[in-house]
């Protein structure tokens, strides 16, 4: 198991009530869920901010290209369709 500390925070009663009856249908304890819920948002986070950090990387580099807004509305409409 690995190493835990503890965190204590204040949830709207609203948010509770979800909580308690996810942790009832789903057999689970509130913590277990709350943990679950703090892990996937660090990670979708932590993605997002290497992405970032990552696209302005490439776009100060010497190398960089970069397109006209029309250029960019065109390929975008081809993706959509």
């Amino acid at each position: 198991m690995p190493q835990t500390n503890r965190l204590t925070i204040r949830l709207p009663v609203e948010s509770m009530n979800r909580l308690d009856v996810l942790a009832h249908e789903t057999e689970s304890s509130r913590t277990a869920i709350a943990a679950k819920a703090i892990e996937q948002y660090l990670d979708v986070q932590e993605w997002q901010i290497r992405a970032i950090q990552d696209a302005l990387k490439e776009a100060d580099s010497p190398n960089a290209r970069f397109l006209e807004h029309d250029e960019v509305v065109s390929r975008m409409r081809k993706i959509g369709s």
